[in-house]
Order: C-alpha cells, then sequence, then structure tokens
C-alpha cells in the first residue's frame, strides 16, 4: 500500500514537472483564474510550483555537471 503511494506521488511529480517544461518552452498553462473554488485554485497552484521547483533543482544540476553542455 505504501509502495502504491510512493509511486502515485512521484508521478504526479513528475507530471507536474512536465507542464512546468511545456510553460517554459511555449508558454502555455493551466487557466487557474478561470477555478472558481480558492482552495482548489491554490491547490494547483502548489501543485504547479512544485513542477517549477523540480525544474529548477535539474537545471540547476544539470548546469552544475560536467556531463551536460548548454547548446544554442
Amino acid at each position: 500500500m505504501f509502495g502504491k503511494l510512493v509511486h502515485y506521488a512521484a508521478d504526479a511529480i513528475l507530471l507536474s514537472a512536465v507542464l512546468a517544461g511545456i510553460k517554459r518552452s511555449t508558454g502555455l498553462t493551466v487557466a487557474r483564474n478561470k477555478i472558481e473554488n480558492k482552495d482548489v485554485r491554490s491547490a494547483v497552484d502548489k501543485y504547479l510550483g512544485i513542477g517549477e521547483w523540480v525544474m529548477d533543482q535539474g537545471i540547476s544540476f544539470m548546469s552544475s555537471s560536467k556531463y551536460f553542455e548548454r547548446k544554442r
């Protein structure tokens, strides 16, 4: 039971990171202003914020690693 919970949490975090990547590369994001319930809107904001944090940490790690290089 605990293993499934950890698995679902990891999947949710990865999905949030994918949404953050889509936002950064295309500008498309969840229309949070259309969510009427303020508690749900706050939860969505926190969920998407976790994805942004995961993206920032991944980029920071990759930038400091010798195994990754930036190509433009």
